[in-house]
């Protein structure tokens, strides 16, 4: 049963831009309120790497796992029960690639992936096929087929990989700007803009704007789509209270000339979106987010657990309700 009073309802198809965890538990709070096959994911796949010579798209994963009920609910990613063996075993011998753990069990989601895109498999099949044998009915669905790198420029090194950015250094250096590589010659994969022009209501999901939700629409074609459906489209803030619920949004809001608050991701979102959901703790800012040039909705917007993502759905479905 869906974890608050009211069951899911047949709604219009719902397409949602996705990064990892905070819009994974958005997207299960989601599905608690319509019904799962009308949801489509749109996910982030800058993130995707090769690492331990396996392809590897954690954001697309996290989305998984998560709506399967089966991701780590102390980290947040990679799956629950996991264990570390082939990692420990790994450590016996040198490897570049030794501060990018993968869990046992995960594995096997990694090596499926990488011998059926080794087989000429598009990566929206193979993603199809990882949710069908997870049980997820929501569509999930990378941005693109084509390889699409997040760059961080940080000082003193220049351009490093997101993922050498965000594990291996712990987001702790500072960033000077942020490019998408191969974005430009990328296409929408099969069903995306789709599901952007079908969709009763976009959802731009509480990813962070910059690594996030950025690389989805720096595919051509995904901007475009988002804002010829800009009165239907709704953001909900990963900022809440001047800071980063999760993850390092909030710094490089800061570093890149943002402002850290519900004002600063309004002036980023104001082109794409009529509507951004803001937490209680901002509701001061809704005058100024307004004024940016976006409607503000207040609600409770912090999920400690699935009823708050479900209530955080129907907040944000009803914004943009007609």
């Amino acid at each position: 049963m869906p974890h608050d009073s009211l069951p899911p309802v047949a709604a219009p198809l719902v397409a949602a831009l996705c990064g990892g965890v905070g819009a994974a538990r958005f997207l299960r709070g989601l599905v608690d309120v319509v019904e799962p096959r009308q949801v489509v994911a749109v996910v982030n796949t800058g993130d995707d790497t090769v690492l331990h010579g396996l392809s590897v798209s954690p954001d697309l994963d996290t989305v998984t796992y998560t709506l399967a009920g089966a991701i780590s609910r102390e980290r947040g990613w990679g799956l629950e029960g996991e264990t570390w063996a082939a990692m420990e075993a790994l450590a016996r011998y040198p490897s570049s690639s030794s501060w990018f753990g993968l869990g046992d069990r995960d594995l096997a989601t990694h090596l499926f992936r990488s011998q059926r895109l080794g087989d000429g498999a598009p990566l929206s099949t193979v993603t199809a096929e990882i949710a069908a044998a997870w049980g997820v009915e929501v569509s999930v669905v990378p941005v693109t087929d084509d390889r699409l790198e997040t760059l961080m420029d940080v000082e003193g090194e220049g351009e490093i990989g997101f993922q050498d950015y965000f594990v291996r250094r712990r987001h702790s250096v500072a960033v000077r700007g942020v490019r998408f590589r191969g974005a430009e010659a990328a296409r929408p994969a099969p069903g995306v803009l789709e599901a952007l022009a079908a969709a009763g209501a976009v959802v731009i999901c509480p990813s962070n704007p910059i690594v996030s939700i950025g690389p989805v629409l720096a595919v051509p074609g995904v901007r475009d789509a988002v804002i010829a459906r800009r009165d239907q489209v709704v953001a909900v803030s990963p900022i809440v209270a001047g800071a980063a619920l999760k993850g390092p949004a909030d710094r490089l809001l800061a570093e890149l000339g943002h402002e850290v608050s519900v004002v600063g991701v309004a002036r980023i979102y104001a082109p794409l979106a009529a509507v951004l959901v803001v937490d209680v703790a901002d509701a001061a800012l809704a005058p100024a987010v307004e004024a940016a040039g976006m409607r503000c909705v207040v609600t409770p917007a912090v999920m400690r657990g699935a009823p708050e993502a479900a209530a955080l759905a129907r907040a944000v479905l009803a914004a943009v309700a007609p």
